[in-house]
């Protein structure tokens, strides 16, 4: 296919202030491919950079393209990559480790320190209509997904990360706070690996009700008696909400020797029951992004354990990318949001 010079490309160049450009399309280096994007999904973390301008102690000091979660086909190779690969349609693991220290040695490469993430500034991500990714982070998907079900391979690799962080096992009794896009890939995953009473808590009856229909056993609002009746009841505790006193809630529920899984993006500092802790051995960690994930995530999408399309309640096109961004904020019906760089506007 003809590739063209130029590329439009979604900018951040302040917080709350994007501007659509022109940009020359990337050139795949060695062991690289050069993608046309076919869907991106928009990410709470990409809303955070916009609104604020940071995330954690990632700040943006100069413009930025977001987007991580990424499907596209493969319309050019580089030096050391077979040419058989064009024409593939590909889950990207936006990640690209040094390779050479110790953690990427041991296979913790999401650890690295030299990482470079995309859409995590200063590396540009991929709101854009062409990128590139080492080759072996470029992962085909069978012919029966989607370019969006394909995107959404990140967040379910955030789930299946999880998972494993937590230790979910068969038979395990699993509450998850939080019922946005990660809360409910979690409660999918979760009982894709055995699990078999997934307890989802949101205060938004139209979010608990998602849940209901997308891997929660039940349900229960956190705002009308939550956790009573659950005491040293749940093995897992995943918490996908970032919320303070949610966490806080759930601790007493996690019966002895259970997990506590952080995932979702909170406050820098929380209160926790350390006597609790020690007292019932329970574990406390967290998660960062995802490690040997894309293999799993696909398998569970293309087998249908995991059922990741319903999730998308909004398209966009690159020139209304911030429309994108707060759909979630203006739309209290909306789950997913991706976008589509063949399109225009919003559908």
């Amino acid at each position: 296919m003809q590739i063209p010079s130029t590329m439009a490309t979604s900018v951040l160049l302040e917080p709350r202030r994007i501007e659509l450009q022109e940009r020359p399309v990337p050139a795949p280096g060695p062991n690289e491919v050069l993608i046309r994007v076919d869907a991106i999904g928009v990410c709470g973390s990409d809303t955070h950079f916009y609104e604020s301008g940071a995330v954690g102690d990632i700040v943006v000091q100069s413009p930025v393209v977001l987007g991580h979660e990424t499907s596209g086909t493969i319309v050019a190779v580089g030096d050391g990559v077979d040419e058989s690969r064009v024409g593939q349609l590909v889950a990207i693991e936006p990640q690209k480790p040094c390779r050479r220290c110790n953690l990427c040695k041991d296979g913790r490469y999401h650890l690295c320190r030299d990482m470079r993430f995309y859409g995590a500034w200063p590396v540009d991500g991929s709101f854009s209509e062409y990128v590139t990714i080492d080759e072996d982070f470029a992962f085909p998907v069978p012919e029966t997904m989607t370019a969006e079900e394909a995107a959404l391979v990140e967040p379910v690799s955030v789930a299946v990360h999880a998972s494993r962080r937590a230790g979910v096992f068969p038979g395990a009794k699993v509450l998850i706070t939080g019922a946005g896009p990660i809360g409910i890939l979690n409660a999918q995953v979760a009982r894709a690996f055995g699990a078999t009473e997934i307890v989802v808590s949101d205060p938004l009856e139209h979010r608990r009700e998602f849940a209901l229909q997308h891997g929660a056993t039940s349900v229960i609002d956190p705002m009308a008696g939550g956790l009573d009746g659950y005491d040293e009841h749940f093995d897992v505790f995943i918490d996908a909400s970032g919320n303070g006193r949610a966490i806080q809630s759930a601790f007493p529920a996690i019966t002895r020797g259970g997990v506590a899984c952080l995932v979702g993006m909170g406050a820098d500092d929380l209160e926790i029951p350390i006597a609790m802790l020690q007292h019932r051995e329970i574990t406390l960690t967290g998660t960062f992004r995802y490690v040997n994930t894309w293999p799993t995530a696909i398998d569970l999408i293309a087998s249908g354990r995991v059922d990741a399309a319903p999730l998308v309640t909004g398209r966009y096109g690159l020139d209304d990318v911030e429309g994108a961004l707060m759909k979630a904020k203006t739309d209290p019906l909306a789950i997913k949001t991706v976008i589509l760089p063949a399109i225009k506007g919003a559908n």
